[in-house]
């Protein structure tokens, strides 16, 4: 099953969110093509729901999810209006500090302008499903203990005070995770969690690293229905899995010399 990962829609992003942003026009084609071949779109809590063994209903035909990462202004511009139009639903993994109007809870470096609390809260009541993506959007496998538990603990716990629904999904920033970071989302509480790995989701996946296909800027539209449909993952898809691959090699280790050291 896909699960697509956007981030910024617009016709304008800035440099930073520019390499991971979709055109507004291509956004509409990617809907247009999942509703005229019959895929079923879920949220990432619906599809939870779905895999518990507690839960005796099936996937439905061709299941989808449509997921967005970090919360960007264009969500609710442009994002939001295509997704009603289309009556698909989604979720948006949101970092809480980077909210616009934050406050005192900000944190970290926003890349674009952001959500505010109340375009979160109207969004929600669209049917978006509102899930985690970290307080401050740190790479949380390199984080001390107890920095990880207050990245995702203030997290889940501004987003349901703010919003005023169970927040059950999240995502990891940067797709950055490991088995002790996995140990501590499911303590906080969620029932699945994203990771990137440019792969489609199966049974095999662990429901706190479920694969998500990367859609940017260079996903052309070609690239686009050959990934969703599953007959081939494209070769663009499979250097960067090679490369996410050796790179967690890497961390594991980085994480593991630092910890040697007295530095987490």
């Amino acid at each position: 099953m896909p699960i697509l990962m956007y981030h910024s829609v617009s016709d304008r992003p800035n440099a930073e969110t520019k390499p991971l942003a979709v055109r507004p026009s291509t956004f509409a084609e990617h809907l247009s093509y999942l509703k005229e071949s019959g895929f079923t779109p879920l949220t990432m809590a619906g599809l939870a729901a779905l895999l518990h063994e507690e839960n005796d209903r099936s996937l439905p035909e061709r299941p989808i999810v449509v997921t967005f990462d970090d919360g960007y202004a264009d969500f609710h511009r442009e994002a939001l209006p295509l997704l009603r139009r289309y009556d698909f639903p989604a979720t948006v993994f949101l970092t809480s500090g980077w909210v616009s109007d934050a406050g005192k809870d900000a944190a970290g470096r926003p890349l674009d302008t952001m959500l505010t609390w109340s375009q979160v809260r109207e969004a929600a009541s669209c049917g978006i499903e509102i899930g985690g993506h970290s307080h401050s959007h740190p790479q949380l496998d390199q984080l001390s203990d107890h920095e990880l538990r207050q990245e995702l603990w203030r997290n889940k716990a501004l987003l349901e005070d703010r919003v005023g629904t169970a927040v059950s999904t999240m995502a990891y920033p940067y797709g950055y995770s490991s088995v002790r970071v996995r140990r501590e989302v499911r303590r906080a509480g969620y029932r699945a969690a994203c990771a990137v790995s440019n792969a489609l989701a199966a049974d095999r996946h662990d429901e706190l690293a479920l694969p998500r296909l990367t859609i940017a800027e260079n996903t052309s539209m070609k690239l686009f229905s050959r990934a969703v449909e599953g007959s081939r993952v494209p070769l663009i898809y499979l250097r960067e899995r090679m490369l996410t691959r050796g790179y967690a090699v890497v961390r594991r280790t980085r994480y593991g010399l630092r910890k040697v050291r007295g530095l987490v």
